[in-house]
């Protein structure tokens, strides 16, 4: 039987593995996505919206590996992360953690009880970091869907696209979600937000995430949207983010003309409940 922790940021939830101690051999990569798809779904396996690896490194305190719902692997999840950051503190008693992930080292800190608070990293603005299958404007996506238009391109480990409305209920992103994930723009798909400006210093977002489908919560997601929204002069440095399934916080001191500074997000970390797998739902 194989433990694994059962955790949330805000409702984006996460079936989270150990590996560190306990060395498996992982199924192959053909099969992965299937086990994958299996577990996250919430009516017959477990239920999640990510699958979380956490692999030993001597670059860090542990390797976060992510896979998305539909078996897909991606480089960051800034929930995820404040969750992993928080079983490393609890378990080493120390107030900081360092997690390596495919998208780089991220720096993380306790921020009061239950909070954890991490140095993102420096968002990636040009459409070849992004990627974008042909050279466009980030700043100006040329990208029209029922409800949305005029996008942000914004890598925060993981490409978004990010689109200001009048009011994000009105938008279907159930049903544009999966049509602009898939645009031929983003040869990697891509996250898709739909934000609101409430005042500079608060902003009301949902995202389809790619992979996942619409959640609750998007870390990355908050992130991308505030850049987004400094790029345009639309914010403060420090926003309050809205999301269907709480808020975070999100400061970033950079702009359009000097975007070289880290963006900080700060969040819940919450533990669901911990269980065992059979070891034929993954080895």
């Amino acid at each position: 039987m194989i433990p694994f922790l059962k955790m949330h940021g805000l409702g984006n939830d996460f079936v989270i593995i150990d590996e560190r101690r306990m060395p498996m051999q992982i199924i192959e990569p053909e099969q992965r996505e299937a086990a994958v798809r299996t577990l996250a779904e919430r009516r017959t396996g477990v239920g999640c919206d990510q699958l979380i690896v956490m692999r030993p490194t001597k670059r860090a305190d542990v390797y976060m590996q992510i896979y998305n719902a539909d078996g897909s692997e991606v480089a960051a999840c800034g929930n995820a992360t404040r969750c992993v950051a928080w079983i490393i503190m609890r378990e080493k008693h120390k107030d900081a953690a360092l997690i390596e992930t495919e998208a780089g080292i991220l720096e993380c800190y306790l921020a009061g009880k239950g909070l954890v608070r991490v140095n993102m990293g420096i968002p990636r603005l040009s459409w070849l970091d992004m990627p974008l299958s042909r050279e466009a404007d980030t700043l100006h996506l040329p990208l029209v869907a029922e409800g949305v238009a005029d996008g942000v391109a914004v890598n925060m480990g993981n490409p978004h696209a990010v689109f200001f409305v009048p009011d994000v209920g009105k938008v279907p992103l159930k049903r544009i979600g999966p049509e602009l994930e898939h645009h031929g723009l983003f040869p990697e798909r891509a996250n898709i937000n739909v934000a609101r400006i409430d005042e500079p210093d608060h902003i009301t977002l949902r995202t389809w995430e790619r992979g996942a489908g619409e959640t609750l919560a998007c870390g990355t997601g908050a992130c991308a949207t505030v850049v987004a929204a400094r790029r345009r002069d639309l914010s403060a440095a420090l926003v309050t983010v809205q999301l269907p399934g709480g808020e975070l916080q999100i400061e970033w001191h950079g702009s359009e003309a000097d975007p070289h500074h880290p963006v900080w997000m700060t969040g819940p970390a919450t533990e669901a409940f911990r269980g065992e797998l059979s070891d034929g739902q993954w080895v």
